[in-house]
């Protein structure tokens, strides 16, 4: 059973803290005093040198999706595959084999929990990084979220204290597993529904002293950036409370953006976005993802979508029109938005 015989862990566990809405905090946490890094941690996560060309977005690789775009070669800049889907062998993996012949690759993993207090399970940590050996991917990146506690493990990203103890397990997890693949990571912020009353780091701020302590890399996912900021302030507040996010992010440790759609529902009476990566990409993300890519012009672009799955022709027709939101973002005096056509392309409406 995953988490059979790890080591105690001195601190509380995550089912003593308190979740409450994320409409009765503030937006933003305060943040406490900037630390110094350990002895011998690299300040940023500059080793990382991904051989992605900024210009030219990536897309998610779906088993729905390997035939069609092997035997379409679409132009799309490269791919990026979940971990998870790919640790075994079969048709996926031939698939693939044929796949990274054609186009640089990235991988996510969603199973490790770095933010959890438990060590990452070392199974599962074995299995990523032979398949990173394998395939050789430009980037690797987790999430800032924990997956399980106590041999009990969940479908789902789930959100963590922001607080000193947090980071200590958090930096001592990307440490072990980026010994494991003998590379720097890079660490997704996640979407959230809601907040913790222990929380005492703003989320940018931990995620920056997460990268400065042990040399990981930031993914910024601006999806997530725009559901969480909605689902924290209402939608007028968002957008100012998400470019105050980017501008806390140490711009040279970001080494990934992603895009995704999002959905809407009610609670209580409430306004919620989830992060379910089913839809177009919305105005207001295109909007932020222009700000992000002027903050972070060297970072590379992935285009994800899960559910609600088009055929490939839409998901490469929308990762095209990311790309040319890119270039119109970074044209001189260009404003957030520039150029944007909600309906360009028969295939992105569709």
């Amino acid at each position: 059973m995953r988490g059979a015989g790890r080591p105690a862990h001195r601190r509380s566990s995550l089912k003593s803290v308190h979740p409450v809405a994320m409409t009765d905090q503030k937006p933003i946490a305060a943040a406490l005093p900037r630390d110094n890094p350990a002895p011998g941690t690299p300040a940023i996560a500059s080793a990382i040198m991904p051989g992605l060309a900024p210009d030219r977005v990536g897309i998610g690789l779906h088993p729905q999706h390997h035939e069609d775009l092997l035997d379409t070669r679409p132009a799309i800049g490269w791919l990026e595959i979940h971990a998870e889907t790919y640790m075994g062998g079969g048709a996926a993996r031939h698939y693939l084999e044929q796949a990274r012949a054609l186009w640089p690759m990235a991988v996510q993993a969603t199973g490790l929990g770095l933010g959890g207090e438990e060590l990452p399970d070392p199974e599962h940590l074995d299995r990523l990084a032979r398949l990173a050996a394998w395939l050789e991917p430009e980037l690797v990146s987790e999430h800032l979220a924990w997956v399980g506690v106590e041999g009990r493990y969940y479908n789902d990203l789930l959100p963590l204290p922001y607080t000193p103890e947090s980071l200590e397990s958090c930096c001592r997890n990307v440490d072990i597993v980026q010994t494991r693949l003998k590379r720097p990571i890079l660490m997704a912020n996640p979407a959230s529904y809601l907040r913790f009353r222990e929380s005492q780091i703003a989320e940018a701020e931990f995620l920056s002293r997460l990268s400065r302590q042990s040399g990981c890399g930031i993914l910024c996912d601006v999806n997530n950036l725009y559901v969480s900021s909605v689902n924290h302030v209402g939608r007028e507040a968002a957008p100012a409370v998400a470019e105050a996010y980017l501008d806390s992010l140490p711009g040279p440790a970001v080494h990934q953006i992603r895009i995704a759609g999002h959905s809407e529902c009610t609670a209580d009476g409430k306004l919620m976005l989830i992060d379910d990566h089913g839809a177009l990409v919305a105005e207001p993300v295109w909007r932020l993802y222009a700000s992000a890519v002027q903050r972070f012009p060297h970072a590379a672009t992935s285009l994800e979508w899960d559910s609600n799955l088009p055929p490939l022709a839409h998901l490469v027709a929308e990762a095209q029109h990311a790309e040319r939101q890119r270039a119109a973002a970074l044209r001189p005096s260009a404003l957030p938005g520039d150029d944007m056509n909600p309906t360009d392309g028969d295939e992105r409406a569709a």
